[in-house]
């Protein structure tokens, strides 16, 4: 590592990364630029090498690829007080947001609400097909790959449901082995430093397992709202794959089926989490907070936020000591090829049901879409910027 002989503490930390938690608007791949200037141009707490190292280990596990990677990078510098720090300064400006905006709701007036959701709507439908276009091109760029990511699409669509969705995932690593082989390695050099040691981070593997297995079946046996709460959020963190937008469907699948949360405010907070900087798993602690559990919205929000982000912890823990030797085994580069494209069609049938089909009822809606579908690809303009324009002009349609 090419940093200075004392390395950063707690606050330091946290304070660097509560500004860029403040300022980085653009999505993952925004973050990711944000974090190479910061850490390895600027600070020099990592080189090119070891930053590129890190985000293939990011891209490769389940959960959001820059928040693991700010872990990451919190984990080399503090041990878990750094990670602790790098996350908490990372996501509590967009989690307070999201909460705010959640917990505003019931202050609108119903004609206002309704229209100011619609028009969210319709700019999550420009945000999650932008999002497809760009994953499509990097993970679907085969003839089998793509074959993959249109198999899961129609199966889902014929067959939805929260547990259909996990065992496409792993159908999809088992097609990739046998149909996806001579992937490319992925880059970096080995990290130096052991921010975690072998038995801990044992510990760490065996304890993720524990819940995934667990907490189904404690919420089943004791269906106590927040219990259940927390199931859902971490398996969600659990089985993402592909980025943030893919907790789109395993979020839903699970909460506006069983009617914990209504189909229009679970989008109109998906479109609202594109506004605010940082993560986009923010988003759990609006669906959180609105979510009909039985517990307070406060605490509801609270408990999904740190649901959805501990796997991501306990599985960048886990693997992190193990990454470089594992990350060349031509096996496991085969699974994640076709883990990538199944987590497309997995947001492609998404993107049709409930999207589409909820929002796009007229002409006009079609056409707001593809103009912010526009303005996204091709004008650039920032999400955040559309969310403002779509809340404006539904406050002065309606």
């Amino acid at each position: 590592m090419t940093a200075a002989t004392k390395k950063p503490g707690f606050w330091a930390i946290f304070s660097i990364f509560l500004l860029l938690g403040l300022t980085s608007f653009g999505g993952p791949a925004a973050h990711i630029g944000y974090f190479r200037q910061q850490f390895v141009s600027k600070r020099r707490w990592l080189s090119d090498a070891e930053f590129a190292s890190l985000l293939a280990l990011c891209q490769f596990l389940p959960g959001p690829a820059s928040s693991q990677l700010g872990m990451a990078i919190g984990l080399l510098q503090h041990k878990f007080r750094g990670a602790l720090a790098a996350w908490l300064g990372f996501t509590l400006p967009s989690a307070l947001l999201m909460l705010a905006f959640a917990l505003s709701l019931t202050w609108w007036q119903q004609p206002l609400l309704n229209g100011v959701l619609h028009g969210l709507k319709l700019v999550a439908v420009a945000v999650v097909a932008q999002a497809i276009w760009a994953m499509a091109q990097s993970l679907c760029n085969s003839s089998r790959k793509a074959l993959i990511m249109l198999l899961n699409a129609a199966i889902v669509l014929w067959q939805p449901g929260a547990i259909v969705q996990p065992l496409l995932i792993l159908a999809a690593a088992v097609a990739g082995v046998m149909l996806l082989r001579h992937q490319p390695a992925a880059a970096g050099t080995a990290l130096t430093g052991k921010p975690v040691s072998q038995r801990l981070a044992l510990s760490c593997g065996l304890l993720f397992l524990i819940l995934l297995i667990g907490l189904p079946v404690a919420a089943q046996l004791y269906p106590q709202p927040a219990l259940q709460l927390v199931d859902i959020f971490y398996r969600t963190g659990a089985l993402v794959f592909g980025g943030g937008h893919v907790v789109l469907p395993l979020l839903q699948a699970e909460l506006v089926p069983a009617a914990l949360v209504n189909a229009d405010q679970f989008m109109a907070g998906y479109a609202a989490a594109q506004a605010v900087p940082g993560p986009l798993f923010s988003f759990a602690a609006f669906v959180g907070a609105v979510a009909q559990s039985g517990i307070s919205p406060l605490h509801g929000g609270v408990l999904a936020l740190l649901a959805i982000f501990l796997p991501s912890f306990l599985i960048l823990s886990a693997v992190l000591p193990y990454w470089q030797r594992v990350s060349q085994q031509p096996t496991v580069r085969s699974a994640i090829a076709g883990v990538g494209a199944a987590v497309t069609g997995l947001l492609l049938a998404t993107l049709y049901q409930p999207l589409v089909s909820s929002s796009i009822l007229t002409p006009l809606d079609a056409a707001l879409a593809l103009l912010a579908l526009i303005a996204l690809q091709y004008l650039r303009l920032p999400p955040w910027l559309l969310v403002l324009a779509a809340v404006v002009m539904s406050s002065v349609l309606h």
